[in-house]
Parts: structure tokens; C-alpha cells; sequence
């Protein structure tokens, strides 16, 4: 059994107040991360535009068998963290929290989950599978992925803005943020989250009926 793991929620804390924010009104949330301006010529004119931080390119295997890419989540807003089945610490509190969201969401077909696990070397297919049935956790809305460790340790720094490396100073070897991550229909970050808190949940699922009624 692997032993407890580090919550960095000061750097979560730096993310939400560091990033810069695209927001036009009180009930829009931020857009989170590095935003780039770009110039282009559209009909011969140069104009100016902005590329927000978003989500790229990713392909997973979910608990079910199945493949998982950033199309699986198409037209959807969804919710991503990192654990691993065998944490004793922050990971029980992570997915008794995040089983309220998906109580709380389940059915609505604009909404889904995704954990992913930091110990793919362990949690196989069939183990994840276990753990989801464990939780009640069924069809397709709430996914557990696993695949490459260094492309799950590289999106969850690079993309998601959440800690998930490894650190043999670290009990267990490696270190993962307790963050939920919120991620709108266009791959982007509205919102950081604590998993491990009823609190940090509440105003997550706040934020999530914000995001589905935003509009565009």
C-alpha cells in the first residue's frame, strides 16, 4: 500500500489568481492559463486575435475498454483529476467528492468525468473497472484512464495546470494535486478546484450550472 500524497493547493491557489481571465460579466467564469495575441490576415486585412490556454490532444483507455481522445468529450463540459486506486490519503476524500458531482450531474448528457490515474503500471483496465464498480459508477458519463505515465504526468502539468510527477523524495514516489479541474466545450479552463473538500465541491458544482447556462 503506497503511502499519503502532497496537496499543492498553493500553486492551485497561484494558478486562479496568476492566470489572465477573458470574463464579460459577473455570472461568466474566467478563462485559466497563458493567452497568446496573433496576428492574421483575413480578406487581406491584418487583424488581431486572442488564443486562450486549452486542453490538447490526448488518448487514454478508459475503465470499460475503450479508447478516450479530447473527441470523446466533444460538445461537453467535464471535470478531470488525478489519483490512483491504491492512495489511502487525499484520493478516498477526491472520489467521495467527486461521486457528488457525478450523483448531482448523472444523466445529463452535456457533462462528464475523467480521472486519471498516476499509477497506470498498477491500475489496468480491469482494476479500474473494479474501482468504478466500487463507486457505482456506470456506462460511460464518468471515466477512470490509464495509458502512458509520461503522457498522463505531461497533461496534467502542461494542461490541466495541476501538480502529477514523480519525486522519489515524495512518500510513495510521486506527488498529485487534490485539484478538480474544470473544462468547458472548447477545451478550455474555467476553474480549479479542491476535490478534497465538501466547500471546494459545492462551489464547483456552483460554477458547473454557470458554465452550462453560459452563453456563447
Amino acid at each position: 500500500m503506497r503511502a499519503g500524497f502532497w496537496v499543492n493547493l498553493s500553486l492551485l491557489a497561484g494558478i486562479v489568481l496568476g492566470s489572465w481571465a477573458c470574463q464579460s460579466g459577473p455570472d461568466k467564469l474566467p478563462v485559466l492559463g497563458e493567452k497568446k495575441v496573433v496576428r492574421k490576415l483575413v480578406d487581406g486585412k491584418q487583424v488581431t486575435d486572442t488564443v486562450y490556454h486549452a486542453i490538447p490532444r490526448f488518448s487514454f483507455v478508459s475503465q470499460n475498454g475503450d479508447t478516450v481522445t479530447e473527441k470523446t468529450l466533444s460538445d461537453k463540459i467535464y471535470v478531470a483529476d488525478f489519483f490512483f486506486t491504491t492512495c489511502p490519503t487525499i484520493c478516498p476524500k477526491m472520489k467521495t467528492q467527486m461521486k457528488r458531482v457525478y450523483d448531482r450531474f448523472k444523466g445529463n448528457k452535456a457533462v462528464m468525468l475523467l480521472s486519471h490515474t498516476i499509477d497506470p503500471e498498477h491500475d489496468s483496465v480491469a482494476v479500474l473497472k473494479e474501482f468504478a464498480d466500487g463507486l457505482g459508477v456506470k456506462g460511460n458519463q464518468w471515466l477512470f484512464v490509464t495509458g502512458s505515465k509520461e503522457k498522463i504526468y505531461e497533461i496534467g502539468q502542461d494542461s490541466y495546470m495541476v501538480t502529477a510527477a514523480e519525486d522519489k523524495s515524495a512518500p510513495g514516489g510521486v506527488v498529485h494535486s487534490g485539484a478538480f479541474i474544470l473544462v468547458d466545450k472548447e477545451k478550455h479552463v474555467r476553474g480549479v478546484y479542491d476535490g478534497t473538500t465538501e466547500k471546494g465541491v459545492n462551489q464547483l458544482m456552483s460554477d458547473m450550472d454557470k458554465l452550462l447556462a453560459e452563453k456563447k
